[in-house]
């Protein structure tokens, strides 16, 4: 189809029944993107400082933590203006660039937690061989393909639903550029494009969920056979964090879309997914960081290493007076 757009904006209406408490939503959400970005930040730099975090359980998570700042970046900013103005636009082009971002990012986020859960199972399951099959151009090469899988994963969609014709409709009832209230707006027939859009989600999620639970199926089996109690608690607690993640992104997605009368709830959904774009990004550094034992004895070796420069430092400075 021909891009006969008569449309060169978009506007989102955010959250229209929250009107009267714009401010207390505003910093609400402000503090949300702010955690998030400091959370997030904070494994960065903890994990490219400390040379005992450069494992690759932390370059996986590293990934992880560089994906949710960009993907709170393409999120935030513009849920933000909703909350600001009583009339939030967004061009054409960038809210098609925001609608590829966001799915783009979404499935790399699947993929990443795959290979996280795969990364696990070769430590527990065959911890004598770790070192062998987890070299270091392996986690690179794991890394860079869940970043190329999940963005061409999503070209082709991305590319029909630009060539949408869209004819005067322009009022998203979305906080942000979203493909259903998109799709609604078209003035050609989106049946096929939906499907082949429910289709690329539906197998993505079964696919990388399926993976997750066979790696789990055998580090479970594993951490039982293992005699004392402590190990089967040392064991299992490397797993956790994971776990966790894991349950609260693909709990959020069975919750949108797999129970009933998903259609007739859509303003419910909206709410669903704001706190999984806002809740999981912001909860997700520190769930793996509270209970780290390596992540917080990190911490504490580069305040030491950086209160010890400071002191030599100002020790020299003195010495040169």
């Amino acid at each position: 189809m021909m891009n006969i757009s008569a449309v060169t904006e978009f506007v989102l209406l955010g959250f229209p029944l929250l009107s009267n408490t714009r401010i207390l939503g505003f910093l609400l959400v402000l503090m949300m993107y702010s955690l998030s970005i400091l959370g997030n930040g904070f494994i960065l730099t903890i994990v490219m400082i400390d040379q005992k975090l450069q494992t690759p359980m932390y370059g996986f998570l590293c990934n992880l933590a560089f994906l949710e700042i960009c993907y709170t970046s393409v999120v935030f900013p513009k849920l933000l203006e909703t909350f600001i103005n009583t009339r939030t636009t967004i061009c054409y082009r960038c809210c098609m660039a925001q609608i590829f971002f966001i799915f783009s990012f979404g499935a790399v986020q699947l993929l990443l937690l795959t290979i996280m859960a795969f990364d696990r199972y070769i430590a527990i399951c065959k911890p004598l061989r770790y070192t062998v099959i987890m070299t270091k151009n392996v986690c690179i090469r794991l890394a860079t393909g869940c970043w190329l899988v999940g963005f061409l994963y999503n070209f082709f969609q991305a590319v029909l639903v630009w060539t949408l014709p869209f004819c005067g409709k322009n009022v998203l009832d979305h906080y942000i550029c979203d493909i259903g209230p998109m799709l609604s707006l078209s003035c050609a027939d989106t049946h096929l494009l939906e499907f082949m859009c429910m289709l690329s989600a539906i197998s993505i999620v079964v696919i990388t969920l399926s993976l997750i639970v066979v790696s789990y199926v055998y580090i479970i089996s594993t951490i039982l056979r293992i005699p004392s109690a402590s190990g089967r608690k040392k064991a299992f607690s490397t797993c956790t964090s994971h776990l966790t993640v894991v349950s609260i992104l693909y709990g959020a997605i069975a919750f949108m879309y797999i129970r009933p009368n998903v259609h007739s709830s859509f303003h419910f959904n909206k709410v669903i997914a704001f706190l999984n774009m806002a809740l999981a990004p912001m909860l997700n550094p520190f769930i793996y960081t509270i209970r780290n034992v390596e992540v917080k004895q990190a911490f504490w070796r580069t305040v030491h290493k950086t209160s010890r420069s400071l002191k030599e430092k100002m020790f020299l400075e003195r010495m040169t007076k």
